[in-house]
């Protein structure tokens, strides 16, 4: 159900549009053209901040009268005070609406950050929720998500839950060790909801053309890696589909990422299978023999009729086979994917689809909400005004919540733990996407690279560079180019403004550690010279003399 409007303004302090729009999408109010049928004629937002309290203010239109609403909020003063400004923007505008139009609460209240465990791994590290002791305080962190955010209090518990899991892991690294993402654009088709910018396998010659400017571009980002003295811990061979390439270039694709990242500090090598109809005995060999640890195989669904609907172009069939086949074949973690509220499908249907996969005992699963995303072909066809939501047959919200409750309950009884989670604008149900796994089957790069705390180094098309820049206190971030004739065409381009980001912040990293060193070692000369003036001391048999010593600069200068 949603709320209709038709006319809304933004007055007062501040340009706060954007946070707006995050209130009203979650709980489903949106604007409509001025002949349409409305529920209301308008809504008047006016935001006013005095000293430490931010003021809203909303005034509600409808049939030739208006209703005026208000709250206001104190600021924490351990925050940011603009973030906390922001927020509480946010909450008082979701309570002015939600409690005052009986709206739904949605699952995640005013958060609406793609990684919102980095905030209560920032307040772990700022102190928040640990005793003295060292002990973290898990129902305090709970109730400061809950009252912050307005999340339910089982969003609040999962979030508290995963950002602690995620802690080892974080701390596995230093300011030198990195992750490594390798992108392959391609995949055999395309699917109903995807956005993800990837293009159909071209022919051999554009392949072949892809392949040389990849080799270019992996070689620059080994060459990185020598010069600042990296330590590769993971690599992720993503896409697309990396596996849709043919078996000569998917062999030769696997052999030039293993010469030039691979080494004896790698924890993680994973390949992304994807459509498993891609997933042949030759590739498995090569993945085998280059020293692949992890490899994603992914059903999205056990339902034929949803794969045929949404251009899965593979069979249950298929998926079954290639994740056997992988079992068999080595010990590797397998990683597969499931997704909450396609087209047609209803909790039946989600219950088959998580069962059948269950029966297999892969070591991680990762649940996915639908997003009806930009670009993809199911947000285009809704755009065009002749399509409906209720043309595909999506379930509602509440129905892919049954799902994830479902799937909690019965993952955690089958010895599931959830180690990583993000979320998405426009997912079904307003959930989150979150990794399931066996115990010790977490996927390091999957944490690291959400948790934005390591380098990740990026190559091949749609990759994108982060390096976190720990002086200025943000991500330094480099994107390659999501179009293939682009990437091809610029990749040079992308390397050099890899290298310059790199060059930039490594150089600060750089410096800071020979500032470092040069504390170090004037306090190892401290002790050397403090340890020579012990000894004069103790050679001196008049406390005088000892006065007169160090009056003279005894010390070799220092303080």
């Amino acid at each position: 159900m949603s709320i209709k409007i038709k006319k809304l303004s933004l007055r007062g302090d501040g340009d706060f549009s954007k946070i707006v729009g995050e209130v009203l999408r979650s709980l489903n109010i949106e604007t409509v053209k001025e002949d349409a049928a409305a529920d209301f004629d308008g809504l008047e937002v006016f935001n006013e901040i005095i000293g430490k309290q931010v003021i809203t203010r909303i005034k509600i239109f409808f049939a030739g009268s208006a209703v005026f609403l208000k709250k206001s909020s104190q600021v924490r003063p351990d925050e940011r005070f603009g973030a906390e400004v922001n927020r509480l923007v946010k909450k008082n505008l979701y309570l002015l609406l939600a409690n005052n139009l009986s709206l739904d609460r949605v699952p995640y209240g005013i958060l609406h950050g793609v990684r919102p465990t980095k905030i209560i791994q920032r307040w772990l590290d700022e102190g928040f929720g640990v005793t003295s002791h060292g002990v973290i305080d898990r129902d305090k962190i709970c109730r400061r998500v809950y009252s912050d955010y307005l999340t339910d209090r089982d969003k609040a518990q999962l979030l508290t839950e995963v950002s602690i899991s995620q802690l080892p892991i974080l701390n596995s690294s230093d300011k030198k060790t990195i992750g490594v993402y390798i992108g392959i654009p391609f995949c055999k088709t395309r699917c109903l909801y995807c956005s993800f910018p990837s293009h159909v396998l071209p022919a051999e010659d554009k392949i072949a053309e892809f392949m040389t400017a990849l080799t270019r571009d992996i070689e620059a980002a080994a060459d990185e890696i020598k010069r600042y003295g990296f330590k590769v811990q993971t690599i992720y061979v993503g896409g697309g589909t990396p596996t849709a390439l043919p078996e000569k270039f998917f062999a030769e694709m696997i052999e030039l990422v293993h010469k030039n990242f691979y080494g004896a500090g790698v924890e993680e090598f994973t390949v992304e299978g994807g459509r498993p109809d891609t997933i042949t005995a030759e590739k498995i060999s090569v993945m085998k023999n280059f020293g692949v640890t992890r490899v994603s195989v992914n059903p999205q669904t056990m339902q034929q009729r949803t794969l045929d609907f949404i251009g899965r172009k593979h069979t249950v069939e298929d998926f079954t086979r290639a994740f056997n086949e992988l079992r068999a074949a080595s010990d590797w973690k397998i990683n597969t994917d499931l997704i909450l509220g396609l087209p047609g499908e209803r909790l039946d249907d989600f219950k088959d689809s998580l069962e059948k996969v269950l029966a297999l005992k892969p070591d991680d699963i990762t649940l996915h909400a639908l997003a009806i995303k930009r670009g993809s072909k199911l947000q285009v066809r809704l755009a065009d005004q002749v399509n409906r939501l209720e043309d595909f047959n999506l379930p509602s919200d509440a129905e892919v919540r049954k799902m994830e409750e479902f799937a909690e309950k019965i993952l955690r009884g089958e010895n599931y733990l959830p180690y990583y989670l993000y979320r998405q604008g426009y997912s079904s149900g307003q959930i989150e996407n979150v990794g399931w796994c066996k115990r010790g089957a977490e996927g390091i790069y999957n944490v690291q690279m959400m948790g934005e705390r390591q380098i990740i180094l990026g190559t091949g098309g749609a990759a994108s560079t982060k390096v976190p820049d720990r002086i200025n206190k943000k991500i330094q971030a480099s994107f390659n180019a999501k179009d293939l004739t682009t990437y091809l065409r610029d990749v040079d381009k992308y390397i050099e403004r890899r290298e310059k980001i790199l060059a930039e912040v490594c150089g600060q990293v750089d410096s800071e550690s020979q500032a470092d060193e040069d504390i170090n070692s004037d306090s190892e000369n401290r002790a050397d010279k403090k340890f020579s003036l012990d000894k004069v001391i103790s050679a001196v048999d008049n406390l005088s003399d000892v006065v007169e010593f160090i009056a003279d600069g005894g010390d070799g200068g220092g303080d």
